[in-house]
């Protein structure tokens, strides 16, 4: 329908070009307009549904301007069983997966700034490989906990993943107990770590790094558990709740200390900041 699209001119200035103008919630299905769900930060108006953010675009609303410096990019995926399954190998899914999301690892990390306040970021990213640990994953971690530890900055974390990469066999379910032992040094430190958990965060992150903060934080709505709905009721033959293993649920359970909206996460990380360093 025509109304739906606008008629804007191309970057010559000369020709124009058909733009969708409106986008629809996931969730709610209710039409918002494109500049006021960009504004919003993907978060649905009508619903406050939490729909996925880039790595990079997470940082940009969370940091001070100009104050994120990216760390240990050397660190990439690797492929110790040369693992290959009925769509090819391993390895070229990841080089797919770099070329999609010019990235070169489902965790990005590094320091920045908040409200003036040195931190250090580990942030995920669901369109690489499903936001998946893997052992650059896990090495980029450890390296940001490693890195806070030596200079004596708070870690953040922002989870956003299906699981361990299977691809990479044991050596990726050894991350779990990588990731751990590096926050556990923050923590003999007396140096804080939090967690922030968005839509989804489950399998091996959910069983390791993810909820092992001095303060757990979810964003509404977010999935969070290890197994799967189905599974789970496979196995104990019961009907489980209709909100199990949402943000919500979780938060009632004792598993969160607090639920906030993407728009408000940086006033809240911040006030938390502010309170460790009274």
């Amino acid at each position: 329908m025509a109304w739906f699209k606008r008629q804007r001119k191309d970057s010559s200035g000369k020709g124009t070009k058909a733009e969708d103008v409106w986008t629809i919630c996931p969730s709610c299905k209710a039409h918002i307009f494109k500049d006021e769900w960009r504004k919003a930060n993907r978060v649905c108006p009508k619903c406050e549904y939490h729909d996925r953010l880039t790595c990079r675009e997470r940082i940009e609303i969370l940091v001070d301007k100009g104050s994120f410096h990216e760390l240990h990019t050397e660190v990439t995926t690797s492929d110790p069983l040369s693992f290959v399954d009925a769509k090819g190998p391993y390895s070229e899914k990841a080089k797919a997966a770099k070329k999609k999301t010019g990235e070169t690892e489902s965790v990005l990390t590094g320091r920045g700034k908040l409200s003036g306040r040195r931190v250090v970021l580990a942030v995920m990213d669901f369109r690489f490989l499903g936001g998946s640990l893997g052992s650059g994953t896990g090495e980029r971690i450890l390296r940001a906990a490693t890195f806070a530890l030596k200079h004596k900055m708070p870690l953040i974390i922002f989870s956003a993943s299906g699981g361990a990469r299977m691809h990479e066999g044991i050596v990726s379910l050894m991350q779990m107990a990588k990731t751990c032992a590096g926050i556990a040094r923050l923590d003999d430190a007396g140096i804080p770590y939090i967690s922030v958990m968005t839509h989804p965060t489950t399998g091996g992150v959910s069983a390791s790094f993810a909820m092992v903060g001095d303060i757990n934080i979810a964003e509404p709505g977010a999935l969070i558990g290890f197994a799967g709905r189905r599974v789970i009721e496979e196995t104990i033959k019961q009907k489980l709740p209709k909100d199990f293993q949402t943000a919500e649920y979780l938060q009632d359970h004792g598993f969160l200390d607090a639920i906030v909206n993407r728009n408000d996460m940086r006033d809240y990380l911040i006030s938390v900041l502010r309170y460790w360093n009274k």
